[in-house]
């Protein structure tokens, strides 16, 4: 039986409708799952999360190869999928719940095939793990954001936070036809691992982040004037003499690169 066969019994056997608000796209391609597994290098030490574990084949294959496998899952109609195809792998975990809410036991390898409308929010969930490499497929839009260096079109916060904390790799492209149901837009795998040590000293990753965040909603203009609706939010200080200590006022945002964020807000922090 086929991926795609069995994916459409078991959705028929367990009377699931695939919802598209969640991102309910099950990989059917057995190819691309091996490679998945085959980029994270897993060995029986590794303890390997993996989010949105849906039908359960990716988690299957892990399984086979690594010390345990913690499946998150928050559809509770999958989870039963998962509880039945699974029972016999003493070494898989199924978690119910919600990633962002679930307490998750320790683990030192992610791969997953992520519901792409959490894609951000799990990056920078990720970022804040102990870890030592990702294999994700995401979406190829967000993949060539997360991995666009200074002056490409796609660059914005995005590629400057996540610069700051992995080395990003582009591996093989994973096409809408590799899933069922299909999603309307193509994929990618990509390697993430922690930059060890940081590429740029910062005072404050929170601030970091959010003033990336912020400056990129005014990309093309200069920083001296991107940058005042922040520190008017953050700051109760005299906003003349915080200018004072302010780099690049006359750089355009889109022209900074990251360690030059990390510059900006080494000179707010104090």
């Amino acid at each position: 039986m086929s991926f795609l066969e069995k994916a459409k019994f078991l959705l028929r056997k367990h009377q699931i409708h695939p919802k598209k608000a969640l991102g309910q796209n099950f990989m059917i391609d057995p190819s691309t799952i091996q490679s998945m597994v085959d980029s994270a290098f897993l060995d029986t030490k590794d303890v390997v999360l993996d989010i949105g574990a849906g039908l359960g084949f990716l988690t299957q294959l892990m399984a086979s190869k690594c010390g345990k496998v913690l499946a998150i899952e928050s559809d509770a109609n999958l989870v039963d999928v998962l509880r039945n195809e699974l029972a016999s792998l003493s070494n898989v975990q199924i978690i119910y719940n919600d990633l962002f809410k679930a307490k998750v036991p320790e683990f030192n390898k992610v791969v997953s095939i992520p519901p792409y409308h959490i894609s951000s929010h799990l990056l920078l969930w990720l970022f804040r793990q102990n870890f030592e490499c990702a294999v994700l497929i995401l979406q190829r839009e967000f993949a060539n954001r997360l991995a666009a260096s200074v002056e490409n079109k796609n660059y914005g916060w995005l590629a400057v936070v996540g610069y700051y904390y992995v080395e990003v790799e582009l591996l093989d492209d994973v096409p809408k036809w590799m899933f069922y149901p299909q999603p309307e837009v193509d994929s990618i795998i990509v390697r993430l691992k922690p930059k060890k040590p940081s590429p740029f000293p910062l005072k404050n990753e929170a601030i970091f982040k959010q003033l990336t965040q912020s400056l990129f909603t005014r990309r093309n203009r200069k920083v001296r004037n991107a940058i005042k609706p922040f520190i008017k939010s953050i700051y109760v200080a005299d906003e003349e003499k915080t200018f004072e200590t302010i780099p690049f006022l006359d750089r355009r945002v889109r022209e900074l690169a990251p360690e030059d964020f990390g510059a900006l807000v080494n000179a707010l922090v104090k």
